[in-house]
């Protein structure tokens, strides 16, 4: 009988706990958290399930398989998790934006994805409450969103459920080793051995990998996030603009630029408002700087904003790569660990896929996703020491 050590108990974490003891009855699932399931990256974090922001290629592809995956999610799980299907918009406020979406929606429509340029009248017909000043948007119907709290409470549910062992309040202190093989780890509640051990805790999985003399390129970067009080339904899609897309992809163009936007309305009426993308080390505070910059670019998009009381704010790490995208796999040199981190702003719309991926990789199976698809874009050992830091 394999058994499966997880590190983390955030959305990542939970989705592969999930689909192992779902896909394999026998298989021996543990996973650890160290405060409460939801309690890091994925409690503090918008819901986007936006396809529209994936590089065209291997991640925009994954999005699409993970995409499929929420409905069935949605019935299976035990609790909620207000997926709801809205479409979505990238906003464009300048012509330099709209020439770039050309290109980038061009490359997108060619791996499959149902997305069109709208010009400035056909953006406004779709979304009243835009500013008159955009200069277009991109929409595809097929972005979503979903209450990340709800998401990774019913994945950790559905896992215990099905078999899984939770420890909560269990915090990794050393891994346990023979020769060059992981066989389990030190933990504040006592020792625990496992046939596997993967390392899934987000922007905490650098700081993990390095008990063990490993170089993951994984760092924190803080995202603002305000929320309004409840309202009408203000806007029907999720939305981003342009320039979210591009700060995403590239830190020096977001050092300059600043960050772009996110916004959503939750089933509730709350208006979800977003987000920085700042490296400020592992620091989850908000900045009056940050609120105002979130505010003053949302209010320019959407003007009815300024009518709003804003009733919290809050902070979450994501966890940053030097490419924007995650390392998923088995680790080089190291026997028996694998890792399933570095999603940055993409955890929530691609964890049913990961969960999903991982738990075939894990298992070997035949006729798993790891067969479909080419996994060598997200290898923990792409990096090497000088291209490892950003």
């Amino acid at each position: 009988m394999k058994s499966v050590l997880i590190i983390g108990g955030g959305v990542i974490g939970a989705s592969i706990a999930y689909h192992l003891v779902r896909a394999d009855a026998a298989v021996r699932v543990t996973l650890v958290e160290q405060g409460d399931p939801a309690s890091g990256s994925s409690g503090a974090c918008d819901g986007l399930v936006f396809m529209q922001s994936k590089k065209p290629g291997i991640h925009l592809e994954l999005a699409l398989e993970s995409r499929k995956r929420f409905r069935a999610l949605q019935k299976e799980l035990p609790l909620d998790m207000e997926y709801r299907e809205t479409g979505g918009l990238v906003v464009i406020e300048n012509e330099a934006e709209f020439k770039a979406m050309e290109q980038f929606t061009a490359e997108q429509q060619a791996i499959g994805l149902d997305v069109r340029l709208l010009d400035k009248a056909q953006a406004l017909e779709l979304e009243p409450a835009l500013a008159a000043t955009i200069a277009g948007a991109t929409h595809s119907p097929e972005d979503a969103q979903v209450n990340p709290i709800t998401l990774t409470l019913g994945l950790i549910q559905g896992a215990r459920q099905n078999g899984a062992k939770i420890l909560t309040h269990t915090r990794v202190t050393e891994f346990i080793t023979q020769g060059n093989r992981v066989t389990g780890v030190k933990t504040t509640q006592g020792d625990l051995s496992a046939d596997i051990t993967l390392i899934a805790g987000g922007a905490l999985s650098g700081a993990l990998a390095k008990k063990l003399d490993l170089d993951f390129p994984i760092q924190p970067r803080r995202g603002q996030i305000v929320v309004t009080q409840a309202t009408r339904p203000l806007i029907s899609h999720c939305m981003i603009s342009a320039s979210y897309i591009a700060a995403k992809f590239d830190p020096e163009l977001a050092a300059k630029a600043g960050q772009g936007i996110s916004l959503e309305q939750a089933d509730n009426g709350n208006l979800l408002l977003g987000s920085t993308r700042e490296f400020v080390g592992f620091n989850r505070e908000n900045t009056p700087e940050g609120l105002r910059s979130i505010l003053k670019k949302t209010c320019t998009v959407i003007p009815a904003l300024r009518d709003l009381d804003i009733i919290r704010t809050f902070a979450g790490l994501r966890p940053f790569t030097p490419d924007g995208m995650p390392l998923l796999g088995a680790v080089d040199g190291v026997e028996g660990l694998y890792t399933a981190a570095g999603h940055e702003g993409d955890g929530i719309a691609l964890s049913p896929v990961t969960g999903a991926l991982m738990a075939d990789y894990i298992l070997d199976r035949r006729d798993g996703l790891h067969t479909r698809f080419d996994l060598s874009a997200f290898s923990p050992n792409r990096f090497t020491s000088e291209d490892a830091h950003v």
